[in-house]
């Protein structure tokens, strides 16, 4: 290790005494010359030691074979800059000093050496404050005995490390040889990184890099004299900085903190709060008016980044320009069941949600993890189709192209459906530039700059559900460094797995369900796409209509949507937006009276009616079938070539039901939407002889079946289906295949009708349950509706299954039909405020349950609407038997349901008790031993308050560990729990002391306690002993359980003989392990209530 320790301290001086820009150019010039790879470049660029930052350069020196320190020469020399004018004096001084230096030797023996010597360092200081900067520039450059290296022997020094064999394996050792230096020198406190603080953001952006050929062009520092005035056009010049520990020192010798003990380390304490204007004293105004001018990037990169910019900043035509802007709220995908694989996206209730109220801001923040800066951010956000996640990714596009999102040089939008590639191949750089919508020309010199900043790039794949057909997605053979070409799936897998652009910011939209959903759970962040309220919903209805010239009809518009609850409960979802503002302007355009339809079936009729009648023979039944067989496939784009004929194809797209797909790997076309997709797909199941009767029921996916013809992935056809075999001929499929088509749609009606008739509401799971309504509601057909809502059972769970606006409506709509009395759990199911009081304020509603949190939210709304009446109902119907706390949330809600009954007691116009409150008879707490004894005090506060609580379980198969402080504090309440019949304080880390504690207490509850267990505890003789002697006084006691504690024979005798007082117990449960097993079976034989199973 000689060889490092002659090199640490000169790459120390290096970095402390010039500029960080400068050290950046140091670590970019080792890059260009191979002495670095480029990931470990960008690692040296964000490391936060200076101290590090110096030693794993001095190992790469070493690794590479320079130990004669050449590159340090060349950048010492390279570094050094003239000034202009200077004065006399300080040139005679300059000399004077200079001479000085030399006599003390040359620097070929380091400064090491030169420290250990025999010379004062304070000699040197003070000789060297006395120097010139500029001066002693001008003779370093111009001095040829001095330490510098000219660029022949630089590209000698090149060639030989090329040629070396065992070059590359050195990189490998570099991190074992870091390893070994800093076992004992590593420095805690520094947060911030070397380069980010003082070079600052904006500089690290804008820094050009100069080429390798421009650093071989200069041979030697050329530096004019000081007579000479610098050139207007010259860049700016730096003079030797100073020494960061003595202001007006320049002394190359001045030793940094990093040499002295207990002094922080100069990077990163000198220049904090300090621009380079500011370290550079001696820069002209006039240099400084150059460099503010020199360009961001080369210029290839500039224009490149221009175009780009110009392509996404385009306004969308049409619809697609209409922007109203949807809430994200932050998502976590879960298992389905605990036997399923599958994940879906976990319901929140609508009190936990958490909205991205920072916009696309805190959306690409989320993903950040500051312990893995240099890793691949992942973020997907997911949504149903429909809900306005593709608009809202181009919207991310365009707000980089209007310099909202600074922290990316370059954004690349790329639609999935473009990326549906055969078996070519393709290199990383075509992916990024010439498979989007608008293809633009390789550069390989911008792939360059792309490629050695990845952390400043955002990659968008838009729809990436279209990729889950290529399978082995995210298997990827891609290495670091892909220097070959791969297929696109080989590309997409190497960036879902981090390897390819490793750094960049990864942004997917998707489905929430399917194949590539399944991988999510590993992303850095997931968002949910809510989707459009009520409001926003007219808002988009407004802007449709204006855009579309009709601005005088837009009151009549919104009076039509108000009119149809049901539709308006659809429009969270965009899609449905537009088609009703195409509709609701085609129908006033007609004029009189008019309605808009009452179901989707007839929207999407309406829509496709007057299309249908203009078609060319067999136009409409062709494009039926190739929606179904694409949806079969998951694909939504299709190739001219699939049109049954030209004169179908023209006709879809001037009806506007196919469009243009830029970006397709052939000359394609898309649907306009998914749902317009689905409902020509049930189009094509409802018109089609090959679909066999017998086969036509499993369509509607309403029964469990292993395998099904389709996976729901086109999730709108049951509907669809259903709506169009049942509602009138003429109205519905008459007006979009003719007459000729009644005698195949009665044959599949009375199918589904025997099929819908034999099943069972009760049976069915709650997704299943509430598809089936919606798929009735869509028939039209009032004795099946009535047959259905009929058969409901009297008890309806939704918990865990989500309640959409649209699963709202159906649900009240059939309860209400039913004209009986339900009872609902709406737990876990993320139904917002709104739909849950339309639901719970219904008369044959007459108990619910819902979280907490949710009804915590709905009481203060009621009270601020005034709404008496509604508040009075919901108070009385709510109820939260039994409850069971799992989180430390759960005891927050319940202590605040506890605090309005509290606040509402004391009110002047209210009075009583919450029902919810008073009626609790059980409570089960489990939380397990980290939240448990946290949040055990908080429940104990208000345990008080539940007058008719009977049942009080704390055991939990975690264990909740609620400890003797905790039997403490819950014997203080015993006196008030008058109703308490069961306490179970199992697996809760009770010793003598806790139960000591308990005996003392027990008593209060003498005449209610049926049930006591203290299983699996650590009492000992003592706690028996105590448990014993209040035993004769418990007169209610029928069980006691202390199995699985400590207490040896003793303390079971002691046990067995309080029993013989107590004719009134039934059970003692007490076989444990400390107990011999004879003295187990002589007291039974003594007593046979004593149980040992």
């Amino acid at each position: 290790m000689n060889h490092f320790q002659t090199i640490l301290p000169r790459v120390r001086m290096l970095l402390a005494g010039h500029l960080p820009s400068q050290a950046r150019a140091l670590l970019d010039s080792m890059l260009e010359r191979e002495l670095l790879s480029r990931e470990y470049h960008c690692a040296l660029l964000r490391e936060p030691d200076g101290e590090a930052l110096a030693r794993k350069i001095s190992l790469t020196l070493l690794e590479k074979g320079d130990p004669g320190l050449a590159l340090l020469r060349w950048a010492w020399g390279t570094w050094q800059a003239p000034l202009a004018e200077r004065d006399p004096d300080d040139e005679d001084r300059a000399r004077s000093g200079q001479c000085a230096a030399m006599e003390l030797g040359p620097l070929e023996g380091g400064y090491l050496e030169l420290l250990n010597s025999n010379a004062d360092p304070l000699h040197l200081y003070h000789l060297y404050d006395q120097m010139d900067p500029a001066r002693e520039e001008m003779e370093l450059c111009s001095e040829p005995d001095m330490d510098t290296i000219n660029c022949e022997q630089f590209s000698r020094l090149l060639c030989d490390m090329e040629g070396d064999e065992e070059t590359r394996e050195a990189y490998a050792n570099i991190a074992e040889l870091d390893q070994y230096v800093f076992q004992d020198s590593q420095l805690e406190g520094l947060s911030k990184g070397f380069f980010i603080e003082h070079i600052g953001l904006e500089e690290m952006i804008g820094e050009s890099v100069e080429t390798l050929e421009e650093k071989k062009s200069q041979k030697r520092c050329e530096v004019p004299q000081a007579s000479q005035e610098l050139p207007s056009s010259s860049p700016a010049i730096h003079s030797l900085p100073k020494s960061p520990e003595r202001p007006g020192s320049t002394s190359p010798f001045a030793p940094s903190a990093a040499d002295l003990p207990g002094m922080p380390e100069p990077a990163l304490t000198s220049r904090a709060d300090v621009t380079e204007e500011q370290m550079s004293p001696t820069r002209s105004p006039a240099a400084h008016e150059v460099s503010s001018q020199l360009p961001k990037w080369p210029e290839r990169v500039e224009k490149f980044c221009s175009a780009l910019r110009d392509m996404y900043q385009a306004e969308p035509a049409g619809p697609e320009g209409i922007l109203v802007e949807v809430e994200l709220v932050r998502a976590r995908l879960e298992r389905s069941s605990s036997k399923s694989q599958e994940r879906e996206l976990a319901t929140l209730d609508w009190a936990e949600r958490q909205p991205a109220r920072g916009g696309l801001a805190e959306v690409l923040l989320a993903g950040g993890d500051p312990r893995r800066p240099r890793e691949t951010q992942v973020i997907a956000v997911l949504g149903k189709a429909g809900q306005g996640k593709s608009r809202w990714a181009r919207e991310a596009s365009r707000a980089w192209a209007r310099g909202q999102l600074p922290q990316y040089d370059f954004v690349f939008y790329l639609p999935c459906h473009c990326l549906d590639r055969g078996g070519d191949t393709y290199r990383l750089q075509d992916l990024l530039f010439s498979l989007g919508p608008r293809p633009l020309p390789v550069d390989d010199e911008v792939f360059s700059y792309v490629w050695r900043r990845p952390d400043r790039v955002l990659l968008i794949l838009d729809a990436s559900e279209g990729l889950e057909g290529q399978d082995g997605l995210l298997h990827s053979a891609c290495g670091p460094v892909c220097t070959e070409p791969h297929s696109v799936r080989g590309l997409l897998a190497g960036l879902f797995q981090r390897k390819l652009l490793r750094g960049c910011t990864l942004l997917l939209t998707a489905r929430p369900r399917g194949r590539l959903a399944q991988s999510l759970s590993k992303a850095d962040a997931l968002f949910e796409v809510a989707g459009f309220s009520a409001e926003q919903a007219k808002t988009y209805l407004t802007c449709y209509l204006e855009r579309a010239g009709a601005t005088e009809c837009r009151e009549r518009a919104l009076e039509l949507l108000q009119g149809q609850p049901f539709l308006l409960s659809h429009c969270h979802s965009p899609t449905l937006c537009r088609a009703v503002g195409q509709l609701s302007e085609a129908l006033l355009e007609l004029g009189g009276e008019t309605d808009l339809p009452s179901t989707l079936t007839g929207l999407y009729v309406g829509l496709l009616g007057p299309a249908a009648r203009d078609s060319p023979p067999g136009a409409l039944a062709g494009l039926a079938r190739l929606a179904w067989e694409l949806g079969r496939r998951r694909q939504g784009t299709l190739l001219e070539s699939q049109f049954p004929s030209a004169e179908a194809r023209a006709w879809a797209v001037a009806k506007g039901l196919v469009q243009p797909a830029p970006g397709a790997a052939a000359v394609g076309l898309a649907f306009s939407s998914f749902l317009l997709q689905c409902f020509l797909g049930a189009v094509w199941l409802a018109l089609s002889s090959d679909i066999k009767d017998k086969e036509l029921p499993q369509y509607l996916a309403l029964t469990p079946r292993k395998k099904r013809p389709y996976d729901n992935w086109l999730e709108g056809v049951p509907r669809f289906l259903a709506g169009l075999v049942f509602q009138p001929h003429a109205d519905c499929l008459g007006a979009l295949a003719g007459p000729a088509a009644a005698t195949l749609k009665d044959r599949k009606q009375k199918v589904l009708t025997r099929y819908l008739k034999r099943l069972q509401p009760g049976t069915l799971r709650a997704g299943q349950l509430l598809e089936l309504l919606h798929c009735t509601r869509e028939t039209l057909d009032a004795g099946l509706w009535h047959h259905v809502v009929q058969g409901l059972p009297a008890r309806l769970s939704f918990v865990g299954t989500r309640l959409t606006t649209p699963h709202t409506y159906v649900l009240g709509s059939a309860l209400e039909a039913a004209g009986r009395d339900f009872s609902l759990d709406l737990c876990s199911t993320g139904i917002d405020p709104p739909g849950l009081g339309s639901l719970v304020g219904l008369s044959c509603v007459t108990h619910f349950r819902a979280a907490l949190s949710d009804m915590v939210g709905l009481w203060e709304s009621l009270q601020q609407r005034g709404e008496a009446k509604l508040l009075r109902a919901v108070e009385e119907k709510f109820t939260i038997e039994p409850f069971k706390a799992k989180s430390v949330k759960d005891v927050e809600d319940l202590g605040n349901l506890v605090q309005i009954q509290r606040t509402r007691s004391s009110s002047e116009d209210t009075a009583g008790e919450l029902p919810a409150v008073r009626d609790l008879k059980k409570l089960e707490f489990a939380l397990g031993p980290v939240s448990g004894p946290q949040a055990f005090p908080k429940l104990v506060r208000i345990l008080e308050a539940f007058s008719s609580l009977q049942h009080l379980d704390l055991d939990s198969l975690s264990e909740n560990k609620i400890g003797d402080e905790g039997v403490e504090q819950l014997s203080a309440t015993f006196p008030r729990l008058k109703a308490l019949e069961t306490l179970n304080l199992s697996q809760n880390n009770i010793t003598d002391v806790g139960a000591c504690k308990l005996a003392e207490a027990l008593p209060s509850l003498a005449a209610s306690l049926l049930r006591l267990s203290v299983y699996n505890n650590c009492i000992c003789d003592m706690g028996a002993e105590s448990l014993a002697h209040v035993l004769p006084d418990m007169g209610s006691l029928r069980v006691l359980d202390v199995q699985y504690n400590k207490f040896t024979a003793a303390g079971a005798q002691q046990l067995a003989a309080s029993l013989r007082k107590c004719p009134h117990v039934e059970t003692l449960a007490m076989w444990t392990p400390t107990i011999p097993f004879g003295v187990h079976e002589h007291l039974q034989q003594l007593d046979s209530r004593i149980s040992l199973k």
